[in-house]
């Protein structure tokens, strides 16, 4: 089997010239449009009034959210003083008939 030279890929890759860039150069990141300082202050306050409506509405929200947990809350608290009750009976009923009477024939 013959052996085969070994190709330098650095060597190669500068034998073939330079590469084509397919994007912007750095020169055009530079050169770039960018906005004035008024209009970044501008892009500033209506990012603030932006978040102070979404402020306002997320606390309105969770208001409302508050007044859900609190009827809901209170009628959990209602509901088991009357389920404590309940609980009671059956554990009453249970003992009853857990107790073997008398006129039972099997025993």
């Amino acid at each position: 089997l013959g052996k085969r030279a070994y190709m330098n890929p650095i060597a190669m890759a500068r034998s073939r010239g330079p590469i084509q860039s397919s994007g912007p150069t750095i020169q055009d990141y530079l050169n770039r449009p960018r906005p004035t300082w008024e209009e970044v202050k501008e892009q500033l306050e209506k990012k603030k009034k932006g978040s102070k409506a979404l402020a306002e509405f997320e606390e309105k929200m969770n208001e409302n959210w508050k007044k859900e947990l609190e009827k809901h809350r209170e009628k959990l608290l209602s509901g088991s003083e009357s389920s404590s009750k309940k609980r009671q009976r059956k554990k009453k009923e249970k003992k009853k008939s857990g107790r073997v009477s008398k006129s039972f024939p099997f025993f």
